[in-house]
């Protein structure tokens, strides 16, 4: 049987290690490549231009890669569930392929679109790529547990072997016999909209550094494999958060995006390894993309993950509300300049290192400011190119050392920390350059500034930049003790969660995927 199939294209927007898309080509007389602007997404979360701008240059470059193959992208607004039906009856379709998803939305949108699929007489083909491995694996070789620790995650990965080998891209000889149909009017009707046709203000588009797209992202790949020895070197914790250029691989935006499969960029770092000495997981590149799959597989096995009520493995905090603190911390304004610069850069570039997220996050958590992890998530939410809700909550959690992380009296200095890869203080006068004639004795504190110096700066602290909104050597005391009665509530239960327990089995996954790939 040759089918008219529908490609759904989601998160992996990539023609390269995509077994869906060709699953999509199998037995296929039309093929259809879709991608939907779902409401849903702008309505229920939080996106910035610099995020938006990304997506529309990977859809771009999507179709472009498909056009070399003689087939276009359609793009569609709506929602998924009054717009499939129709696209089936229009386009006579008998098969649907996607990407898994493991998000809480994605899975209970799928299910609705399998159900519809059936009622349709579409053959719906789901396959896992976004992840390295199948996470309901995962979870199941565990004894049915979460894995709460990544040495848990890292043995119980090691038992499954080695993540699936990637797949090539579609050639012009797995496209022959297949088309697709196009009118004169597709651009009218499916064209990739501008972000001014998506009603969205560019003026705070900040500089175009990480253009989105799956052939930028092979290429920033090949780039990076060429420095085997910064490869086998590298680091994390060793890398720095404040020097000018990036200094880790900035591929995270996209793999988030699915521009570049992370089973790729696994294999591709396997190869340069290969007979070489090399640094190994946690602080490894292939570390970092385990610390990926931890996350995404402590995000489907605990409820309400990206919060604080209702997840069994947070620990319940009485954050204050204080919506000018959190306000001075979201803007830039806290008095900090490291603090600040890192806000700024995050807000301009949409990128910030990870060792500067933890200093933003322990700030406005435990150290600082004693607001909500979630206030933290929403704002990374929409400033974060890379921002994915599975690692988003989990990184929150961890910084605020609500779960994963317990050592709540190990706190990040906003003066200190940022002195030690960056004494000059050249990270702020790039971003913050009010401050950029300070001396370097008081670049990191400018309150300490004689006002004679202040003036010769050209800033007054209180006028042209602000005071620190709080004292962090009494601040941070004060809320270790917070942190240590917080910890001393819980439960007995409580304190045994992060051993993992027993999940409710769960049906949207299990059912809806019956376990097609193993891994």
């Amino acid at each position: 049987m040759s089918h008219n199939t529908i490609h759904w294209f989601r998160k992996g927007l990539r023609l390269h290690d995509n077994p869906a898309l060709i699953a999509a080509l199998k037995d296929c007389r039309h093929i259809y490549p879709l991608f939907l602007l779902d409401p849903w997404f702008p309505k229920n979360t939080r996106i910035g231009i610099n995020r938006w701008r990304f997506l529309i240059e990977a859809l771009k470059d999507l179709d472009s890669s498909l056009k070399k193959l003689n087939s276009r992208l359609f793009v569609v607004r709506g929602s998924p569930t009054e717009v499939l039906p129709k696209l089936f009856k229009q386009w006579k379709i008998t098969r649907l392929t996607f990407e898994v998803d493991t998000e809480p939305y994605s899975q209970s949108r799928d299910k609705e679109v399998m159900k519809l699929a059936k009622e349709y007489g579409v053959e719906v083909t789901p396959k896992i790529s976004h992840t390295l491995y199948n996470i309901d694996r995962i979870i199941d070789e565990n004894n049915g547990k979460t894995p709460m620790t990544y040495i848990r995650l890292q043995s119980v990965v090691k038992a499954m072997g080695h993540p699936k080998k990637p797949i090539p891209a579609p050639t012009n000889e797995d496209m022959r016999g297949v088309s697709t149909p196009l009118s004169d009017d597709h651009e009218e009707k499916f064209g990739i909209p501008t972000l001014e046709d998506l009603g969205l203000d560019t003026s705070s588009l900040g500089p175009h550094l990480f253009p989105g797209g799956e052939q930028e992202a092979l290429r920033r790949l090949d780039e990076h494999m060429e420095r085997t020895n910064w490869v086998c070197k590298f680091e994390k914790p060793k890398t720095s958060p404040n020097s000018l250029i990036p200094s880790t691989t900035v591929l995270s935006p996209y793999v988030r995006f699915g521009c570049l499969s992370a089973r790729t960029f696994w294999w591709r770092l396997a190869d340069v390894y290969r007979g070489k000495t090399h640094s190994d997981p946690p602080v490894s590149l292939h570390g970092q993309l385990l610390w990926r799959e931890f996350f995404y597989t402590t995000a489907v096995g605990i409820p309400n993950f990206n919060k604080m009520e209702g997840n069994s493995a947070c620990v319940q905090v009485d954050w204050d509300n204080n919506p000018e603190h959190l306000a001075a911390w979201r803007e830039a304004r806290t008095g900090f300049p490291f603090i600040d610069t890192i806000m700024t850069q995050l807000r301009q570039e949409g990128w910030i290192h990870h060792l500067a997220r933890h200093a933003v996050a322990c700030f406005l958590t435990r150290g600082d400011l004693w607001i909500s992890w979630e206030e933290g998530q929403k704002v990374f939410e929409e400033l974060l190119l890379d921002s994915d809700w599975s690692l988003n909550a989990g990184n929150w959690q961890w910084l605020s050392a609500s779960t994963f992380f317990h050592q709540y009296f190990r706190v990040y200095s906003p003066i200190a920390f940022g002195k030690k890869t960056d004494k000059h203080g050249d990270y702020i006068k790039k971003y913050l350059p009010v401050l950029k004639k300070f001396p370097t004795e008081y670049i990191y504190e400018p309150w300490k500034a004689p006002r004679s110096v202040q003036e010769r700066a050209g800033c007054i602290v209180g006028k042209d930049y602000p005071r620190p909104i709080v004292d962090h050597e009494v601040v941070h005391k004060k809320n270790i003790l917070r942190m240590k009665a917080a910890y001393a509530k819980r439960s007995p239960e409580d304190k045994t969660i992060n051993k993992g327990e027993k999940r409710k089995a769960s049906p949207s996954i299990k059912e809806m995927f019956q376990k097609k790939a193993k891994r």
